[in-house]
């Protein structure tokens, strides 16, 4: 198993650790239900280093980015960010990632821990034609998430770059806590506020304590991934593997807002087909009607037993205080306000498709 750069500081300050996309990581602290509220309402520290990072360089860059991905790479300037996914070239979506414009012809691009590989070979077999420099950089480098309405502020403390003149999916690069070339980016996956920095592993452990003396006046702690799970659910944020993955279409997903018809692009056509003829199945939120905790792979029905769906992913919302989740729910019983059952140990307990986000 691989290891981040504060693999030893996580286990000096207890954390429980599990394995996750082939990285030993912290799943909680103190608790989750602690760490959520402590992100929705002060500030928390995530060590997220196993997530993948590659440079996109060169005067075909853009054109390589702008084939690959589904969102429009031209509507990106320099200090920008931009949430897309890589089409597959079957309707399917091999990940989703954020991609930088660090400057023309130089790109960055941030992918999940568990498709670190796989996108690399993707974005690869497509690059023979373009030709664009390709660095593969995530064993060296680190991200630390700052997340929550007090995140700014910690932040703040050690840097001389003025925090508020980034707005939400921008970055700069600066110095943070005397340690430089930092990618400071006004980005996060809590819906809570917040900033992720990446820099290099050997400062590590260095800005995690710099930025603990830094929110301590706020409450800040240490979160895993469990409460970074529970932040994203309330947010109807998707995670790769549950609720999108090579069997799933960006528009099935809800992410047709990422997906450009604009410009020429891997599935475009299969793509165009499918939102020119409408969905049979869509991701949607839901709130249990009773108290029950929905689970991935949970089924859904209709009010006739009938199989409609699949929960996607689901958990007891610390903040509602009810069961929410995510499922794929087949036409027409994805609309607003549905009915629909989830299947919990035999029994069809009652749920109503919600409005996103949750909170």
């Amino acid at each position: 198993m691989n290891k981040t750069a504060l693999y030893n500081k996580h286990v000096s300050l207890g954390a429980k650790i599990v394995p996750f996309a082939g990285f030993e990581m912290p799943v909680q602290y103190s608790g989750v239900t602690e760490e959520h509220f402590a992100v929705r309402e002060k500030v928390g520290l995530f060590d997220v280093s196993h997530m993948g990072q590659f440079y996109v360089e060169g005067t075909t860059a853009k054109d390589l980015l702008q084939f690959v991905t589904s969102n429009n790479v031209e509507n990106l300037e320099n200090g920008k960010a931009q949430y897309s996914c890589l089409p597959n070239g079957n309707g399917g979506i091999v990940d989703d990632l954020i991609v930088y414009k660090m400057e023309d012809d130089k790109y960055f691009v941030v992918v999940n821990a568990s498709n670190i590989e796989k996108d690399w070979n993707h974005i690869s077999k497509f690059n023979e034609k373009f030709g664009a420099k390709m660095t593969n950089i995530s064993n060296e480098t680190s991200l630390i998430a700052i997340q929550g309405p007090k995140a700014t502020e910690t932040l703040q403390k050690l840097t001389d770059t003025n925090l508020s003149d980034i707005p939400y999916y921008h970055f700069t690069v600066g110095t943070v806590a005397g340690v430089e070339n930092v990618i400071i980016s006004n980005t996060g996956y809590t819906g809570s506020g917040g900033f992720e920095i990446y820099f290099d592993n050997s400062f590590a452990e260095k800005l995690w304590d710099d930025l603990t003396l830094a929110g301590e006046e706020f409450g800040i702690i240490p979160c895993g991934l469990a409460a970074r799970d529970t932040l994203r659910l309330e947010k109807g944020f998707c995670l790769y593997g549950n609720d999108i993955d090579d069997t799933t279409s960006p528009l099935e997903a809800g992410l047709g807002w990422i997906t450009k018809f604009d410009k020429d692009f891997v599935d475009k056509e299969f793509l165009l087909k499918q939102k020119e003829e409408g969905i049979t199945r869509k991701l949607v939120g839901f709130e249990m009607q009773e108290k029950a905790i929905p689970r991935h792979d949970y089924l859904v029905v209709d009010a006739a037993g009938n199989e409609i769906g699949k929960v996607t992913s689901g958990t007891m919302s610390p903040m509602k205080k009810v069961g929410v989740g995510l499922a794929y729910v087949a036409a027409p019983n994805h609309k607003l306000g549905s009915e629909i059952f989830i299947q919990i140990r035999n029994k069809n307990i009652p749920a109503k498709v919600a409005k996103l986000p949750f909170v």
